[in-house]
């Protein structure tokens, strides 16, 4: 009986392991050979790493198809941080110092561009903010022979690779620098990539490089690609042993600007001499040289609002951007003492327009109740209370009609006008919401708003009416009222009254505010993009247009994706007859008004150009000089900052301009010196060759 049991219990015992090793068979075939091909790939998977490949940025060309940003080659040493951290620290340290000496940098340098944005010690801007398996530019623009040798010597530069990389270039026509339209680049940011990946942006990476300013910023979703990524097999220690795949990047589209080259950098050389000019030029009022802090200048198509040149100064090399900005560079693009060169002072500048504000007010005064047959008194001085308002230079030129106030920019004749609005409709200092005619007109004209224009950061200006005033009080009352009751040592009488007056009725929209205001003074600022878009209404009949400086999208296959239109944003509801006889007038300030004098000899039957000049004064500051003109192609600004006077400082310059924009010789038109080809810029875009070469408008390459 106990054998039968024994027999029995070693059935079963031998039953339970053959069944164990039928289920071990059983579930090694299934691994080897029914998943086996599954199970093959996703091991095969662990041992390739992704490498994003950066794609070439789209190039910006001008109306004519001259390359205004390009891209070049650039060596580039990167560290590869995965098979880095697999050698003994003591060598990764050595690794470092070898590199850091190869690059001509210190170890330190290296080690910052090795850490992760977001680690402890991260600093932006420097950090790597890409994939952990990318390797990591340390260097770049590196002399070839040291890429070469690191290339050449492995064994000393393990984890050490060097490539070619594209980078973003200036190729500069005619010497351009156009810094404040281009823009620049610089490296994502954490939030910016987060937001990438929250939309499912496949363009853009951790290593990607975006748009900051300028057509950059403005155009950068059509300029910056689609990367590519190279899939490569790596050992256990993280070397790459073969290729496993690859998808190519995608270049970025071309974007073909309004800009002309050849006007653009005449328009930057004349706004530099100018300023070097007024520099070198003694100010009578203030017993020393005109400080011409700043200046712009802008040349815009007067019936489409496309921007043919727009300049800058104090300005900067935009090259600095590339391969990282230094320190020391981006503290001075953001000095006050070097300039704040960073700030475009054509689109986000903002300054007392002076008299070149008087068309505006002219047009506005005779859409409400003046006519052409009105004469005012242009005194040397018109009274206002208690104090006296000058004309400029106090020159009286008795009763005169608005085109000749225009023409001798008399300035008690427009205080009169500004007065009289005042009493009929606002003398209640206290109501915001009084009638002001002159201020819906300024309104009208644009003015107080962005223009649109595409470029990034555009200033609104100021109109300083009624509702300003009481904001600005109230915003400002408990400083003054502060120093009016208890005045800190060392504060001016001038501050002490001032805060005194402020705190009793700062509040109140005074005559002499509406008189200022009617003249261009006071605290209504205008940027030079604004002023010249009012001129060109003028011109054009009263379409106000948001400027544009793109004007089409090209594909890397030289395909048109998308043309960028002349956008009319309005009209000015300034009659017909009012504008032509504004514009008349601002034809007698060119041929014997205030500008003529710059004008002599100049073709005006040939070329009529309308101008109107003025000096803008703002206490505590030296005068600055305004022209603005036009004709029935283009509008043409200048301004000057503490530069001097109108015609006077930027008077010789605005005349070289139009001399180089209609190719004008002497008392002779000859539009085959023009600037522009056929004097009006090209209305179609360049040709885009297969071969990859740009021609200009109208020119066909071969298919």
């Amino acid at each position: 009986m106990s054998q039968e049991r024994s027999r029995l219990r070693l059935i079963v015992i031998q039953a339970l392991v053959f069944s164990l090793f039928v289920t071990l068979f059983a579930r090694l075939w299934y691994l080897q050979v029914a998943g086996g091909e599954a199970y093959q790939a996703q091991a095969a998977s662990q041992s390739v790493r992704e490498i994003v490949m950066q794609p070439d940025r789209g190039l910006v060309v001008d109306a004519q198809g001259r390359p205004l940003v390009a891209n070049r080659s650039s060596w580039v040493i990167s560290i590869d941080r995965t098979t880095l951290g697999k050698l003994p620290e003591a060598d990764q340290n050595r690794l470092v110092r070898r590199v850091a000496r190869a690059i001509g940098t210190k170890p330190a340098s290296v080690r910052v561009r090795l850490k992760n944005c977001g680690d402890e010690g991260a600093i932006a801007g420097k950090c790597w903010n890409g994939s952990p398996y990318q390797p990591v530019p340390v260097a770049n623009d590196v002399d070839p022979k040291v890429a070469q040798r690191i290339s050449e010597q492995q064994e000393d530069y393990p984890s050490v690779l060097a490539d070619r990389q594209s980078v973003r270039s200036y190729p500069q026509p005619y010497g351009v620098n156009a810094a404040h339209i281009l823009g620049y680049l610089s490296p994502i940011t954490e939030d910016e990539l987060g937001l990438a990946r929250s939309t499912f942006d496949p363009s853009v990476n951790g290593a990607s490089q975006v748009g900051r300013a300028g057509i950059e910023k403005q155009y950068d979703q059509w300029l910056r690609g689609m990367p590519g990524y190279q899939r490569v097999e790596v050992d256990s220690m993280g070397r790459t042993i073969g290729d496993h795949s690859t998808e190519e990047a995608s270049p970025g589209d071309t974007l073909v600007t309004s800009i002309d080259a050849k006007v653009q950098a005449m328009v930057e050389k004349q706004l530099a001499q100018t300023i070097s000019t007024a520099r070198n030029t003694f100010d009578e009022v203030t017993g020393k040289n005109y400080v011409a802090d700043s200046g712009a200048a802008v040349v815009m198509e007067a019936d489409t609002g496309r921007v043919v040149a727009m300049a800058s100064q104090p300005t900067y090399d935009p090259s600095v951007w590339v391969n990282g900005i230094s320190e020391d560079q981006l503290k001075r693009l953001y000095s006050e003492e070097a300039g704040t060169p960073l700030l475009s002072r054509a689109t986000q500048g903002q300054f007392a327009p002076g008299s070149t504000w008087k068309p505006m007010m002219a047009s506005g005064a005779l859409t409400n109740g003046y006519t052409t047959d009105t004469r005012l008194d242009c005194s040397s001085a018109f009274q206002v209370g208690n104090r006296s308002f000058k004309n400029y230079e106090s020159g009286a030129y008795g009763m005169i009609g608005f085109d000749k106030a225009l023409e001798v920019s008399c300035n008690t004749f427009f205080y009169r006008v500004g007065y009289d609005f005042w009493r009929r409709y606002g003398s209640d200092v206290s109501d915001v919401n009084a009638k002001d005619p002159l201020v819906e007109t300024a309104k009208n004209f644009g003015f107080g708003k962005e223009t649109g224009i595409d470029l990034p950061g555009e200033a609104s200006g100021r109109i300083a009416d009624r509702k300003w005033k009481r904001a600005y009080f109230e915003s400002q009352k408990d400083y003054y009222c502060s120093i009016d009751e208890d005045p800190p040592d060392g504060t001016s009488s001038f501050l002490k009254l001032f805060a005194h007056e402020f705190c009793l009725e700062g509040y109140a929209y005074r005559a002499g505010d509406a008189v200022n205001f009617a003249i261009g003074q006071g605290d209504t600022i205008v940027t030079p993009l604004q002023l010249a878009r009012a001129y060109a209404a003028i011109g054009n009949g009263g379409d106000l247009y948001a400027p544009r400086i793109g004007k089409a999208i090209v594909d890397p296959e030289g395909k048109v994706v998308r043309r960028i239109k002349p956008r009319k944003q309005g009209t000015v509801k300034i009659p017909k007859g009012v504008l032509d006889y504004v514009d008349n007038a601002l034809k007698g300030v060119t041929r014997q008004g205030t500008m003529s004098w710059r004008m002599g000899g100049f073709p005006l039957d040939q070329v009529e150009i309308r101008s109107k000049t003025g000096s803008a004064e703002v206490y505590g500051k030296q005068s600055s000089s305004w022209v603005a003109s036009y004709s029935d192609d283009y509008v043409v600004v200048m301004m000057v900052s503490q530069g001097g006077t109108g015609s006077g400082t930027s008077g010789p310059a605005i005349r070289k301009i139009w001399e180089s924009l209609y190719g004008i010789d002497g008392e002779t038109v000859n539009t085959a010196r023009a600037a522009i080809p056929g004097v009006v810029g090209p209305r179609k875009i360049p040709t885009f060759s297969p071969d990859g070469s740009i021609l200009p408008p109208g020119v066909r390459g071969k298919r």
